[in-house]
């Protein structure tokens, strides 16, 4: 007995659909994503169980490093210019409108201000490598060493240093762009020595700037 032929038939699938929804999810994930900024150290941060979520907007980031590398995020790019411009004048340094826009295009700044032109003045590619070679020089962070004031009518002895001017003048922009108080987040490494922190903690603390956060991670069943 012949067997029977069974006609073969070429099996179609219409993807539009799927391509539709494939593209639709690519639209919606990259809307709604929140792309991590580079930053110039890397920080690990301590663990706790605060599942407290910070802010994304009007905040100012410090950075710090366990050798006390101070690095500063501003996330508002208007308060980023005028604050600029304003600890330069408290230097006698003034920057150019290229500069300041140069300085807003930036993830995160930490270098002194007397080298602050120069610096700008860099490529992408020369700023990190400029900061990778000075890592362990006074070249590279924002410094928290300064000229030492004596307070005649309490007797106490304060610092006047660069990082303080930061912190001010940030401070006082963003309110007069009435963006409301400047929220303060210090992210430091797990290693970092304890009085590396304590500086930090001194500087504002002699600003009375008594609200901050402190950056973590959420600690998990493995980190216990």
């Amino acid at each position: 007995m012949g067997k029977i032929k069974v006609k073969k038939q070429n099996t179609f699938i219409d993807m539009t659909a799927m391509s539709d929804v494939t593209v639709l999810l690519l639209t919606f994930f990259m809307m709604t994503s929140t792309f991590l900024a580079k930053e110039p150290i890397q920080v690990t941060t301590p663990s706790s169980v605060s599942e407290f979520t910070i802010p994304e907007t009007n905040k100012l980031t410090m950075l710090v490093d366990p050798s006390g590398k101070i690095f500063m995020t501003i996330d508002n790019q208007r308060n980023m210019g005028e604050t600029l411009k304003r600890v330069g004048q408290d230097y006698g340094i003034s920057f150019t409108d290229i500069e300041v826009d140069k300085f807003k295009q930036l993830a995160a700044f930490g270098v002194p201000i007397a080298d602050m032109k120069a610096f700008l003045a860099l490529s992408m590619e020369e700023q990190d490598k400029y900061l990778k070679e000075n890592m362990g020089t006074d070249r590279a962070g924002i410094p928290t060493k300064g000229k030492e004031i004596l307070n005649e009518t309490t007797g106490e002895t304060t610092v006047d240093n660069e990082f303080k001017h930061w912190i001010r003048h940030a401070a006082a922009v963003n309110e007069e762009l009435n963006l409301g108080d400047l929220l303060l987040a210090i992210k430091a490494d797990q290693t970092t020595p304890y009085p590396v922190i304590q500086t930090v903690l001194d500087n504002l603390r002699e600003l009375r700037k008594n609200r901050y956060l402190l950056i973590t991670s959420l600690k998990t069943a493995s980190n216990q």
